[in-house]
């Protein structure tokens, strides 16, 4: 028994020494130098149109009267989409143009009425002047001359006042210009109208119905390609820079739908927002705001959930 208990002691040490070679672990791999190997990095993105979806609204109230288009229709800037009911506003321009129509004819009758001035003026200088050599030949009395030049005087102050008065007429016209002008801006901002060239998504309202300016009356896409809006943890934030170029496929697959680059990244981390599912979501992790403007968009419709997916690497 004394021999072999050393044997068994010896056996229990050799043991203890392999299993302790066993446990050692090499050292852990840190998020930093895992991020610092790809080459891509994916986030889930939302289409929208690089001028953003816009509001169609109305900058009055009023009801509408009549809608013109329907969603998908493709509008040009200045084209009507939709009409208020404008009937005082017409009658009001209405009114306007025709005193300006009035005021013209006054103002012609008045310029007609400077060309017999003319003659007559001419008449009595040249009668005057007659005189004149008559008077300095002796041929005829001071008197004559008198009259003579009153009457050419005369003629000369009433050409002057004709001229006034066609002037004073003619200073109406700015002032029922404007009145014209204003009542047709009353008149406009009874038609909707599309501020650029677009696309209608939806329309939200009816004929018949009562709106206000703040009420939404559809859904319109300024005409230009689309983007996507994705947003990537903080963990590869500072990464991503404008640029890189970039695609996006369906959530689950490999196919590339459309392909562009990075044109916006933003300047600072914030909670999730795109798709976040729950308001009482705690999750503490941070994420930026990336857009990618897309070349193609054939295959990509406003308002798509994809994966979005930014190439690091050049």
């Amino acid at each position: 028994m004394k021999n072999i208990l050393p044997f068994i002691l010896a056996c229990l040490l050799l043991n203890s020494c392999g299993e302790g070679k066993k446990e050692e672990k090499k050292p852990a791999i840190t998020a930093k130098q895992a991020s610092a190997e790809i080459d891509k990095v994916v986030g889930i993105a939302n289409i929208e149109p690089v001028g953003k979806i816009l509001p169609i609204s109305s900058e009055v109230s009023g009801t509408i009267t009549g809608i013109v288009v329907e969603a998908n229709d493709e509008v040009k800037r200045g084209q009507t989409l939709m009409m208020l009911d404008y009937k005082v506003e017409e009658s009001q321009l209405a009114q306007a143009k025709s005193k300006l129509g009035s005021q013209q004819a006054v103002i012609r009758s008045a310029q007609a009425s400077l060309a017999p001035l003319q003659v007559k003026l001419e008449n009595a200088k040249t009668n005057y002047d007659r005189n004149q050599s008559l008077f300095n030949g002796g041929a005829t009395t001071q008197q004559v001359l008198d009259d003579s030049r009153f009457q050419y005087e005369q003629v000369q102050k009433d050409i002057i006042s004709a001229q006034a008065t066609v002037s004073q007429q003619e200073s109406k016209i700015n002032e029922l210009q404007a009145d014209i002008n204003y009542f047709q801006t009353l008149l406009d901002r009874k038609l909707i109208k599309a501020h650029i060239d677009g696309k209608v998504l939806s329309i939200d309202t009816k004929v018949g119905s009562a709106i206000t300016n703040t009420t939404s009356l559809g859904e319109f896409a300024p005409a230009g390609n689309l983007m996507a809006i994705t947003e990537i943890d903080e963990l590869f934030a500072d990464k991503i820079t404008i640029g890189q170029l970039a695609y996006i496929r369906p959530q689950g697959s490999t196919e590339v739908l459309a392909k562009g680059k990075v044109i916006f990244t933003s300047p600072y981390l914030k909670k999730k927002s795109l798709f976040a599912d729950k308001v009482e979501n705690l999750e503490d992790r941070r994420v930026r705001e990336i857009r990618v403007e897309l070349e193609k968009n054939d295959k990509v419709l406003i308002g798509s959930r994809l994966e979005c997916v930014i190439e690091l690497k050049k």
